[in-house]
């Protein structure tokens, strides 16, 4: 379980497929206070340490989760969002995120503010249900607050301090990203849905 707030950056330095499995060796100045077995938030993707080997170490994205994530788009250099998991005796400073990628979105608008940065963001029509004005959504793993909501997008608007400390600021038009919807939402809408 993660909170959605940025700890890292990480960059992919290798990759390898391994039958319908990619392995991904990750350098970020945090791994020497990772663990082997722990889970880590890769642009909003958990995924579990494999082995540690002095500044980097791997992890491997299985076919389920290269489906429904932008993951078959990182490439060697691509730099990624880093969380380690929630610990209990500290503070929500986001919202609870389970590192459980549900889509991807496209990035269809940008527009700098002046000292922030909004973007729109698609998603296919039958997500809406999940998104609400003022909601949380998890955005390649940032915990952040959406408006402008239509049956298909929604605007996030990003303060100085997320675009320099996460990958936001190298977000290009109709560059996907990994979106993972409000877990309370996900389950209200699931119980309307069985009524």
């Amino acid at each position: 379980m993660f909170t959605g707030i940025i700890e890292q950056l990480g960059t992919i330095t290798a990759i390898e497929n391994k039958d319908t499995n990619v392995t991904l060796t990750v350098k970020t100045p945090i791994t020497h206070e990772l663990k082997v077995d722990q889970s880590v938030s890769h642009s909003g993707v958990c995924l579990t340490v494999e082995s540690i080997s002095d500044d980097t170490y791997t992890v491997t994205a299985i076919a389920e989760t290269l489906l429904k994530t932008n993951i078959s788009q990182w490439k060697v250099g691509t730099v990624v969002n880093i969380e380690r998991c929630l610990r209990f005796d500290g503070r929500l400073d986001g919202h609870i995120v389970q590192g459980h990628v549900d889509t991807v979105g496209k990035c269809t608008g940008y527009t700098a503010k002046n000292g922030s940065w909004e973007y729109v963001i698609t998603i296919d029509e039958k997500f809406a249900p999940l998104i609400i004005e003022k909601g949380s959504i998890s955005l390649n793993g940032i915990s952040l607050t959406i408006f402008n909501v239509t049956k298909n997008s929604f605007t996030v608007a990003i303060i100085p301090f997320t675009y320099e400390h996460t990958n936001m600021h190298q977000l290009q038009l109709n560059d996907q990203v990994n979106i993972e919807f409000d877990m309370i939402g996900k389950y209200v809408n699931r119980m309307n849905s069985l009524k």
